[in-house]
């Protein structure tokens, strides 16, 4: 089964310009609030209408612009599932799963799988009250997949869970994922989230998908900066390129073989920088500058460290996982050696 959109349309004052395709996979649509995340959703599900466009779900066609097709939402066969799951709440398990298809066989058979597949065994005759938050979810993801489904939608479902019960579902979600076949489009703004659930990821930012990819080439090669800043990427600096060589406001770098000439722009993520002792009496090796620390920021196990280079403009965050007494020591020295490996530099386009 498969999904495509391309459709474009207004929100009031927000202009969206979609274009999206999954297959058999989890799709992570990822952005900040406001990004168009929902509208996207609502539009695929048929609750928001677009000016233009065209949308296909399991190779049928449900919305045309240039042809008046505008399937309801009823026949789109597409689960949709919210963060507010908006079960009923004078309807028991059973009832609030099977509303309004009670009667059919195949509903029914698809419920007693889900039972098992969602761990919602011995729960039919409890109400909504009666269940834990992570219960819930999962009652709402067996409502959405009961009926016949060729596109799963879910809107930020696990954001009001608690850490431990949002990892169990996550898990749940990939199981399910697999072992239905539906194409599933997730939104979240969480980073984190996005990385451990997506096969592949779509950055959304300003109603445009900004890069569609798989999930470890779009962290890895982020096809424009502001893919990069979306996607945690902290060192971002404009530099100029020729050939394997780059310089960076006087510090000059090797690149890997890539071609990339003139102006472009240059990353590294924090944690692919690498910290070593500064020997004065040993020049830094290839791809290192010296730099002095200039801000610490703690998180738990997890310290930021912001260095700046001796001598020339950027600064470059470095991210090391460490314990406290560990990092003390950091700040004792005047000058460190920070390495950035050709490797892990990562080379976009200036735009």
């Amino acid at each position: 089964m498969t999904l495509r959109a391309a459709f474009q349309g207004r929100a009031g004052d927000f202009a969206y310009d979609i274009e999206l395709e999954a297959s058999e996979e989890l799709l992570v649509l990822y952005g900040h609030s406001g990004a168009g995340k929902t509208i996207t959703l609502r539009s695929i599900a048929g609750l928001a209408r677009p000016e233009a466009g065209q949308i296909e779900i399991g190779g049928r066609t449900v919305f045309d612009s240039s042809s008046g097709v505008d399937e309801p939402p009823q026949r789109r066969r597409a689960g949709y599932v919210v963060q507010d799951v908006a079960l009923f709440p004078h309807l028991n398990v059973e009832r609030n799963v099977l509303i309004g298809i009670e009667e059919s066989g195949d509903a029914r058979a698809r419920w007693s799988q889900l039972r098992d597949a969602l761990h919602l065994d011995g729960l039919d005759g409890r109400r909504p009250h009666e269940l834990s938050g992570g219960q819930q979810q999962r009652v709402a993801l067996a409502r959405a997949l009961v009926r016949p489904t060729e596109v799963l939608l879910l809107d930020e479902p696990f954001s009001a869970l608690d850490d431990a019960l949002r990892a169990d579902l996550r898990a749940e979600l990939t199981r399910l994922q697999r072992d239905f076949g539906v194409p599933i489009v997730f939104v979240t703004h969480d980073l984190r989230e996005a990385h451990l659930l997506a096969d592949s990821v779509a950055v959304i930012d300003g109603g445009r998908i900004l890069q569609l990819a798989p999930r470890d080439e779009v962290f890895r090669r982020p096809g424009t900066r502001r893919v990069a800043e979306l996607t945690g990427v902290r060192n971002l600096f404009a530099a100029t390129a020729s050939g394997d060589r780059v310089e960076v406001d006087g510090l000059e770098l090797r690149l890997p073989a890539n071609g990339a000439r003139g102006v472009i722009d240059l990353g590294i993520r924090s944690e692919r920088c690498i910290l070593r002792r500064f020997d004065p009496d040993e020049p830094p090796p290839e791809n290192c500058f010296v730099g002095q620390l200039v801000e610490e920021l703690a998180f738990g196990n997890t310290h930021t460290l912001r260095f700046e280079p001796d001598g020339v403009g950027p600064r470059i965050e470095v991210e090391v996982a460490a314990r406290p007494y560990e990092v003390l020591g950091v700040a004792e020295r005047d000058r460190w050696v920070i390495e950035l490996p050709p490797e892990d530099l990562l080379v976009m386009p200036r735009k």
